[in-house]
């Protein structure tokens, strides 16, 4: 149990945690009905594609999420991640946190065909990125909440930002916080977004040196449970086998809840980045406690923290444009 006065604080951080009004400029906001009138079938239609390519493979719900997080932490919401490289643009898809692990391209091209049949050049790839990112928590037990949108499409992307702005698994936990204070989001964000590891696999790569030389000394970490890490040291070993998967919530690997909190104080958070948001920062530390203890209070952060996540500087307006193909710029 936290004591009264660390409540207090966990009380006012959520709270009295600035929301969204989802302004980006003057004149220009991001709200719910803005394809009401142009496209007002868009939501029914990206949730009947998701919903078919999560009953097909449940994986994909967290690559989806993911996607949509490693498209905000770049440039904003702008889907610069789903950019192929060509002409000038190198393309997102091949820095190293995308490299070999970012998924369901094709299933955001799906959900862009079906629109652009439905209202042609009308959704923009943006949108649609956010919109398959709360279906996808929503598909697997997770919150509901309301989408702003009227995002429009960069022109470009940036490898070196998704190389530099993107947290890594083994960044320490003020690199994480820092990266998150860099686009708005504070330390409740980032407790709460963390969550999203209740679903989806990770690879041997990003947690190897856990399991054998966390600080070059040539053993494990002692924060993690030494009966779990030698679990994973059976299908992680020290050299290859970089692309074996495993689950990031052993529990319940596929469903959208609390307990991936719950393995973080049993000190079985898989990721270095998981853990040290228990050992490293009283103030998240008692949020994981809390989260860990109260499924309903970690469900409505989680969609206040989605909604902050998909206002990170979009495009509106007149700036950028809506794509045809989301994989390349129009020509």
């Amino acid at each position: 149990m936290v004591n009264s006065i660390n409540f207090f604080l966990l009380f006012s951080l959520l709270v009295f945690a600035p929301f969204c009004h989802c302004k980006t400029k003057v004149g220009d906001f991001l709200y719910p009905q803005f394809y009401d009138g142009s496209c007002p079938r868009v939501e029914e239609i990206v949730k009947s594609v998701v919903s078919k390519a999560v009953a097909k493979e449940p994986r994909m719900a967290a690559s989806l999420l993911r996607l949509h997080f490693h498209d905000c932490f770049v440039k904003g919401c702008d889907a610069s991640v789903l950019l192929d490289s060509s002409g000038t643009i190198i393309s997102e898809k091949r820095s190293n946190p995308n490299r070999n692990s970012a998924r369901g391209f094709e299933v955001i091209e799906e959900i862009k065909s079906a629109l652009e049949k439905e209202c042609p050049h009308t959704v923009s790839c943006a949108d649609i990125l956010t919109l398959a990112a709360r279906d996808s928590t929503v598909l697997t037990g997770g919150p509901n909440w309301d989408v702003p949108l009227g995002r429009r499409d960069s022109l470009g992307a940036s490898i070196s930002g998704s190389n530099n702005n993107i947290p890594a698994p083994n960044n320490t936990f003020q690199t994480i916080l820092t990266k998150f204070k860099l686009k708005g989001l504070n330390i409740v964000d980032l407790v709460a977004l963390s969550g999203s590891h209740t679903i989806g696999d990770s690879r041997c790569t990003s947690f190897r040196q856990r399991l054998y030389n966390q600080t070059g000394n040539g053993k494990s970490d002692f924060t993690l449970d030494q009966n779990y890490a030698a679990q994973l040291r059976a299908r992680c070993p020290r050299s290859g086998g970089d692309q074996n998967l495993f689950v990031l919530d052993f529990i319940t690997p596929v469903k959208f809840d609390n307990n991936y909190y719950k393995n973080l104080l049993a000190n079985k958070g898989l990721l270095s980045s998981d853990e040290v948001l228990l050992t490293k920062n009283q103030v998240s530390a008692n949020l994981v406690k809390t989260y860990a203890a109260r499924n309903d209070i970690f469900f409505d952060q989680f969609a206040k923290s989605m909604v902050k996540l998909g206002n990170i500087t979009p495009l509106t307006g007149s700036r950028g444009e809506i794509r045809k193909h989301c994989r390349k710029i129009n020509t």
